[in-house]
């Protein structure tokens, strides 16, 4: 495995949810930075998704409960590190690109970063997907206001802030859930641009127009509860 080779600034764990990416794997795990360790969240694959991270020297966790939030976050229980990063392991986004995203949180720029997808490929990013995340960014605004133009998966924080925000949602609802109460916690939360890739395999949620419709129902949700102060127990 050929690893990227700027392995300068602060170490991080990577938390990777995973369901049946076996092909997209060997290919995101090379471009983990060196030093830095892999946590797979394996949410049920049927494709020896865990047996392929395993070999190429990634933490596996086993999550059985389904639900993108039940991987991210038995991922962030299960770091250890100062800074916590979270990415799509379809190949969609490069992993490569945290060690940016951890220095800028690192040296105080901000608390929580978020990576604005940039599509580079046809296909990419479905209309139907981009329009509900536009939707839901102007929902975050008004609940937050926050000015973000995406609400993706790639971002990084440290894990003790993140863990104080007692996130409970378990499904779609998780990334939008960590920046909402974020910025109910006075977290300072930015994003940069990242490009982005068509992914490999089928999206599990936002592939389609009724995967899109249930992670922004999912989301909706989320804009809906009342503030939560920090540090609630997990």
């Amino acid at each position: 495995m050929i690893l990227p080779s700027d392995d300068s600034g602060p170490r991080a764990d990577i938390v990777l949810p995973c369901l049946d990416e076996a092909a997209a794997l060997p290919g995101v795990l090379a471009r983990v930075p060196r030093g830095w360790r892999a946590i797979v969240v394996d949410n049920g694959s049927t494709d020896g998704s865990a047996d392929v991270a395993r070999s190429l020297s990634a933490t596996v966790v086993h999550e059985p409960r389904r639900g993108f939030g039940s991987a991210c976050h038995a991922g962030l229980l299960a770091s250890e590190a100062e800074f916590v990063c979270f990415c799509d392991c379809d190949g969609s986004l490069d992993p490569a690109l945290l060690t940016g995203f951890v220095r800028r949180v690192a040296d105080g720029e901000c608390d929580l970063l978020l990576g604005r997808r940039r599509p580079r490929e046809r296909g990419a990013w479905p209309a139907h997907a981009r329009a509900g995340n536009a939707a839901l960014s102007r929902m975050l605004h008004r609940r937050t206001g926050l000015r973000l133009r995406d609400l993706g998966p790639m971002r990084a924080g440290r894990r003790a802030d993140l863990l104080a925000l007692g996130l409970t949602d378990r499904r779609s609802g998780y990334p939008l859930q960590m920046v909402v109460r974020a910025a109910d916690a006075g977290l300072r939360v930015a994003e940069t641009d990242v490009p982005y890739l068509a992914r490999t395999g089928k999206s599990k949620v936002t592939g389609t127009w009724l995967g899109t419709w249930h992670a922004v129902r999912d989301m909706r949700a989320v804009l809906a509860e009342p503030p939560v102060p920090a540090g609630v127990p997990q």
